[in-house]
């Protein structure tokens, strides 16, 4: 990563002063530090010029011989993007504070060394990325991240992500990317926040977005920013959520629905490190840890031809596969206690338990909204409990049957009886639906071995 105090090299810079020699001195400066420089020495020539030309900063006296740089702070001539450093001379600090609260990032009390430039437009650049994080972070239920709970299903993905945490811990900064895969409800995004709180950049932003929510008109400009004017509505200018997160992590959310379109910048972003906003001419560092999920495999949406290869294989290089609930086997019942001591606790109820019923018929559900839908009916029998002990009566009589059995208790044999064969290729096609056609987790199911369904899939069939 660049030396923080560091200007980009090729920076558009926005140089207005009327003391031809010292801005004269600054732009020299500035040039040699590989920024592009443009002077003005008179309000209304800047007015042009910012009408004109993005700047990505802007060093400004605050009395020149037309005016005051306030007047244009107060038309919002300067892009939202630009960071402005005002000048003043001695007895202006007032009119410099005003300045800043109109937008201006930083001020330089003159006679100041150029040297002090670079750290003054850094320290505006900091500002415009907070202001953007804390608008984010604004929409979203602002709530501490849940602690992750793994149990003994998830011990071998647990000691993935311990290996994953300590590359981290080494390499500090351009982390790799990660893709987190699994079915709705299964626990993605509490993973993610999981590893960046204990990951390396716990002390910076976590920006979360939804990409099967964005409108696919404003994708790119949610995640990679534009000025002022790119497009219709493009009012003011705006810092994409890739500039907001940098230092810190990007979660993106079910990734799989981005346009094309965008996939590539994305592809770009992760390759090089930059970013482009709409409308924008330079590239823009930045340093955010990516962190995608998807409820379908992306390996999936490729030969569908519906996400970028090359993105895929640059997302796959870290890859954790959440099992759905129904694969966790008896893991689902101090899952259930967990979940249960932190709804309680926020409902400010203590010592909540669930009776053995409840268990068993918590045991006996298939749970497709997996444990977003267990968490709600847990929380729904807190509502509804008063406080006793939970046994899910609600759950229906399906959760009745005797302990390991399955069959509805009030099914009689037919008098025309039934084929037993069928019956079993009924049960073993059920259960690699349910698998999503994977056999081992199919022959789990139905305690068989892997071997059986593939004699039985194969057709030799023994007679009756």
């Amino acid at each position: 990563m660049p030396d923080e105090t560091a200007l980009p090299s090729g920076s558009e810079i926005l140089l207005l002063e009327d003391d031809a020699p010292f801005r004269k001195r600054l732009a020299a400066y500035l040039r040699h530090r590989g920024a592009e420089v443009t002077e003005a020495s008179r309000i209304d020539e800047a007015r042009r010029l910012l009408r004109d030309v993005r700047f990505e900063f802007a060093l400004v006296d605050l009395h020149l011989p037309d005016g005051t740089v306030l007047e244009l702070l107060r038309e919002g001539a300067f892009s939202e993007n630009t960071s402005i450093v005002v000048m003043t001379a001695f007895g202006g600090i007032k009119e410099a504070v005003e300045a800043i609260r109109l937008g201006a990032g930083d001020y330089l009390s003159k006679p100041f060394e150029p040297d002090e430039l670079p750290l003054a437009f850094q320290r505006g650049r900091t500002l415009r990325r907070t202001a953007r994080r804390e608008e984010h972070l604004s929409k979203e239920n602002s709530r501490k991240a849940d602690q992750l709970f793994f149990g003994q299903s998830l011990a071998p993905i647990r000691a993935q992500l311990d290996l994953i945490l300590a590359t981290e811990r080494r390499m500090e900064r351009r982390l790799p990317a990660l893709l987190i895969e699994g079915e709705t409800g299964t626990g993605k995004s509490v993973l993610a926040r999981w590893l960046h709180r204990e990951g390396p950049r716990a002390s910076q932003a976590f920006i979360t977005i939804n990409c099967a929510a964005l409108p696919e008109a404003l994708a790119e400009s949610e995640l990679f920013g534009h000025e002022r004017g790119a497009f219709t509505d493009a009012k003011h200018a705006r810092i994409g959520l890739f500039e907001a997160a940098d230092g810190g992590t990007l979660f993106l959310d079910e990734i799989g629905s981005l346009a094309p379109a965008t996939q590539a910048k994305v592809l770009t972003a992760l390759d090089g490190g930059t970013i482009r906003r709409i409308g924008g001419t330079r590239e823009i560092f930045v340093d955010a840890r990516l962190i995608t999920a998807n409820n379908r495999p992306l390996s999936e949406l490729v030969q569908a031809g519906a996400f970028r290869e090359d993105l895929y294989h640059r997302l796959n290089l870290l890859r954790i596969t959440l099992p759905p609930l129904r694969d966790r086997g008896t893991d689902l019942i101090p899952l259930a206690r967990d979940l249960l001591a932190k709804i309680g606790a926020r409902h400010r109820l203590k010592g909540l338990t669930i009776t053995p019923a409840g268990e068993a018929r918590l045991l006996a559900q298939r749970w497709p909204g997996n444990v977003r839908e267990l968490a709600h009916e847990i929380e729904r029998a807190v509502i509804f409990g008063a406080g006793a002990p939970l046994d899910f009566a609600a759950l229906g009589s399906a959760a009745l049957a005797p302990a390991g059995g399955w069959r509805n208790p009030a099914w009689r044999m037919p008098a025309d009886g039934f084929s037993l064969d069928a019956t079993i290729d009924e049960l073993i096609a059920e259960a690699l639906r349910e698998s999503n056609n994977n056999v081992s987790a199919a022959a789990r199911q139905l305690s068989v071995t892997r071997d059986f369904i593939r004699y039985r899939l194969s057709g030799e069939k023994p007679s009756a």
